[in-house]
């Protein structure tokens, strides 16, 4: 078709003030430690990470090199040119206690020996306490409540009850018991998280089998005597005597979300049991990889796991996941990129490999985001090893037993995380082609339809599939004893079973067409009736004009008149266009014949017929006709006009023909008066990471056929829509003009907001709106919702062995007790295992029934008029996301106002 269809330490080590205890435990033995390497971190044995020094922090206690450590690199003459370097950015200057990710969040914290009310049912004593959320190794847990005060039953009643089973395991056991929170001090300072865990492990008599370490704090359900706890053990590889003080920081009592944190931590040391290899936040099954030989690509299987409180009491998500990995390494891909132009080989391979995801191939493969290329470094470079200038090469032979072969390449940089910084690590990594194999997929290779379809056989599990892979691993988990013994120290029972739980099933919507014409949309989808119908609003396309090669002007001729025919069954009347022929479809080509079709006579559309998909061209013909000179435009492939199947493809191109000049082809059964939904969606410029363009779209009329629309830019690069009070206040103004009255109820549906971002949301987005709309409306309460719609979720659905029917409402047992949310499966998916959509009800004034909310939702999912069938989100949502994309992608520009109330971008 045309144009597509839409889719460390913490800072602030406490010292251990107070007075000394009358009694000491004094316990000293030996700690074995495999490495003088930090082990957990890259540069430890094993780990599959680059070598310290230079690059990563000095291994055996060392200190790490100062920001702008220069290498030492050999002269020699080298196969390839060099110039350039990665620019060092310093060593960041964080904390050196290894740990595993952990962040502090501020908090008030009262003085030492004192009992302070630390957020939630913490207890924080004494300095050294938590400060507030602390994330440990794991994704927050901690759940904002969002739930309006309004709602005091989110359970809808419409519908018919279903039985389904989600992929959840539920926890059986409810341990009531009290953490207690400890802060671990060394002396002499240990910087090493390994080392300081073995330390500590050979003291577990003392401490208890049931506890979380990492690396300075310590969670156990038992209470340590005395308090501060001193232990004492000896460093295996120098013999220095280290001095341990556990002491007594906080109490976390059930209920507490660092309970969930805790529960997930306890599910990832199990899931380290099951040998598998963990890529970023990931366990991958590397033993069960799937091998694509034709295309050099393997397909790891893996697992996400996810503990937090339900409705239905504390539940595991647990999800199955794949992660492609290519059997080609960078330095295979510099190599090729180098054949193809020796002259510019360097900017080449930075465009192709930088923000890929590359594997190392050593020790225990560990994955790197890579951000730079150093084409002046290559592995006969040497950094600060235990003192002594060693080369990459000799460090590879020495430590992992890997020659590299080519040792004249350049090194990849990969820039490390902030917290990887605070816990000691250096601030640049760098890597060896040679040994790092690349992950995903390229363009190219999505382009290969033979190439997604074999991926497809591997990857796209259906319901009955992904339900016995759960259901293996839950045996593969409990078949382990480390596990079952793990889970009883911490007194906890993992059911073996899938949750099961009711839902219900919406009836179909009615779909109004023109001169009455109303049908039950059955199967969601009803294209069958739409081509036979007439549509809902239709306007006269008697004045267009077509841009086409002069080679290809027969078939477009042809391709017109099928348009014209598929019109005509829908009561939509196309007169015969002006074909404009060019000799050559370059972009100055095509912009040349606009200008003079625009120069002479404005008409109501302009379609052009091009040889290709190229996005320069295409850029080009959306600048001049959505900015420079307002007229909607179709763009269209040639070869689309000779498709099999060339009639559906003119009935679904005269369709948005008709809604680009302002045409609807049909409407949904919608009772309530007054009423405006909006959507809106950001999306990031492709050329600047600092821009963004948010998209609004707003209804204006009762069958929901007119639309407003507007896009704001803001240079913040952020998801946060700054401008949208002031967009919701003009949409608010064209509303009233159209209807001669202010909307009685607003429904704002908010798509693009993670999780991270729904407080920023709550205090910023929804707090101006309301102000905004209050004014508007002379002090008095408007009626107005705030809607979250979020598409990428882990949860995934199951109708017996099928995937549950479009829909489908899920608002109990694995929704949240904090929030007024529901999941709706709105599409008929028949491949694969359906993920529904989430609606966070955030605001909620409009006085609507949660079932009314749902009802709403789902009946907007049947309003996107680039497709005869229902969508994942609501309509508006879909606009605003197109509209965004739009822009940022392609146009890079506000639109022109004067196309503000068409759907120009469909």
């Amino acid at each position: 078709m045309s144009e597509g269809t839409g889719r460390g330490r913490a800072r602030g080590r406490a010292a251990a003030r107070g007075q000394q205890p009358q009694q000491q435990m004094q316990t000293t033995g030996r700690a074995v430690t495999r490495t003088q390497a930090p082990v957990g971190g890259p540069g430890a044995a094993g780990s599959g990470g680059p070598p310290p020094g230079g690059r990563v922090g000095a291994a055996g206690g060392s200190k790490p090199p100062p920001p702008g450590f220069q290498r030492q690199q050999q002269q020699q003459q080298q196969p390839l040119p060099s110039h350039g370097r990665a620019a060092h950015r310093g060593a960041g200057g964080g904390d050196t206690a290894a740990s595993l990710h952990t962040k502090f969040a501020r908090m008030q914290v009262q003085d030492e020996g004192k009992e302070g009310a630390a957020g939630g049912n913490s207890r924080q004593i004494g300095r050294g306490a938590s400060r507030g959320r602390r994330e440990i190794g794991v994704p927050s847990t901690e759940i904002i409540k969002t739930k309006p005060d309004s709602c005091l039953s989110k359970i809808g009643t419409s519908g018919n009850v279903i039985r389904l089973t989600a992929n959840y395991f539920r926890i059986l056991t409810k341990p009531d018991y009290t953490l207690y929170q400890y802060r671990v001090d060394f002396k002499p300072e240990e910087d090493r998280t390994a080392v300081k865990r073995a330390l500590m492990k050979i003291h577990q008599k003392q401490i208890g089998p049931g506890y979380i370490f990492d690396g300075t704090l310590l969670y156990t359900f038992r209470r340590l005597y005395p308090n501060p706890l001193e232990l004492y053990s000896k460093r295996d590889h120098d013999d220095v005597n280290i001095q341990i003080i556990i002491k007594l920081v906080g109490d976390i009592r059930h209920g507490d979300y660092h309970y969930l944190q805790i529960y997930n931590i306890i599910i990832k040391k199990c899931l380290r049991n099951l040998n598998l290899q963990l890529l970023n936040r990931n366990y991958f099954d590397r033993e069960a990889r799937m091998q694509i030989p034709e295309y050099q690509l393997e397909v790891w299987p893996g697992y996400l796991t996810s503990m937090r409180q339900h409705d239905g009491g504390i539940l595991l998500c647990t999800e199955i996941v794949h992660k492609v990995i290519r059997r080609d390494n960078a330095h295979v891909v510099l190599a090729q990129i180098t054949r193809k132009d020796s002259r510019k080989y360097k900017e080449m391979f930075q465009a192709e490999i930088v923000g890929q995801v590359v594997l190392t191939t050593y020790g225990n493969p560990k994955t790197y985001r890579v951000d730079d290329v150093d084409f002046q470094a290559t592995p006969l470079s040497t950094f600060d090893y235990k003192g002594q200038q060693v080369t990459y090469v000799d460090y590879y032979k020495n430590k992992y037993g890997v020659t590299i072969i080519n040792k004249q390449q350049p090194m990849i940089v990969s820039l490390s995380k902030a917290r990887d910084i605070r816990a000691g690590q250096e601030s640049q990594i760098y890597l060896v082609p040679e040994l790092c194999q690349m992950t995903g997929i390229t363009d190219e290779m999505r382009a290969n339809n033979v190439l997604m379809k074999s991926m497809a056989d591997h990857t796209r599990l259906n319901a009955e599939a992904r339900q016995r892979k759960l259901l293996q691993f839950n045996e593969r988990f409990h078949s382990v004893k480390e596990n079952i013994e793990e889970l009883q120290n911490w007194q906890l029972q993992l059911d073996k079973n899938l949750v099961q739980f009711e839902a219900r099933r919406l009836p179909p919507e009615k779909i109004i067409q023109g001169n009455n014409v109303a049908y039950l949309a059955e199967n969601v989808d009803w294209t069958n009736q739409l081509r036979s119908n007439p549509l809902l609003v239709t306007g006269v396309l008697d004045h267009w004009v077509v841009v086409t090669l002069k080679r290809s002007v027969r078939d477009t001729q042809g391709f017109v008149q099928l348009i014209q025919k598929a019109g005509n069954g829908m009561s939509f009347r196309i007169g015969q266009p002006r074909i404009e022929e060019i000799m050559d479809d370059r972009a100055g080509s095509v912009i040349e014949a606009l200008d003079r079709i625009l120069a002479r006579d404005v008409p109501k559309l302009v379609m052009c017929v091009v040889s290709n998909n190229r996005a320069d061209r295409y850029n080009a013909i959306k600048k001049k006709t959505n900015v420079d000179r307002p007229v909607p435009s179709q763009v269209l492939c040639a070869k689309t006009m000779t498709r099999k199947g060339a009639m559906s493809i003119a009935t679904k191109v005269a369709i948005q023909l008709s809604c680009k000049i302002g045409g609807a082809p049909w409407s949904v059964d919608l009772p309530l008066q007054g009423l405006m939904v909006v959507g809106y969606d950001v999306c990031h410029d492709s050329q600047s990471k600092a821009k963004s363009f948010g998209a609004m779209v707003a209804s204006l009329n009762k069958p929901l056929s007119r639309y407003f629309s507007t896009v704001t830019h803001h240079s913040s690069g952020e998801e946060v829509f700054n401008d949208l009070a002031l967009n919701i206040g003009k949409a608010i103004h064209k509303f009233s003009q159209v209807n001669s009255s202010l909307p009685s109820k607003i429904i704002i549906y908010r798509d693009g907001v993670g999780e991270g971002q729904l407080h920023t949301v709550m205090k910023q987005e929804i707090q101006a709106v309301t102000s905004a709309v209050k004014e508007l409306y002379k002090g008095e309460e408007a009626k107005l919702a705030f809607i979250i719609v979020t598409k990428r979720l882990n949860t995934r659905l199951f109708f017996g062995r099928n995937n549950p029917p479009a829909g489908t409402v899920v608002d109990d047992c694995i929704t949240h007790p904090e929030k007024y949310d529901f999941f709706l499966v709105s599409q008929s998916v028949r491949q694969g295992s359906v993920s529904p959509t989430g609606y966070n009800v955030v605001y909620d004034t409009s006085g609507l029934t949660p079932d009314k909310m749902q009802r709403l939702s789902y009946k907007m999912t049947h309003m996107y008029y680039n497709w005869s069938g229902t969508v994942r989100v609501p309509a508006p949502c879909q606009y605003a996301h197109k509209l965004a994309f739009l822009v940022g992608q392609n146009i890079h520009r506000t639109p022109n106002t004067e196309l503000e109330n068409l759907l120009y971008f469909l």
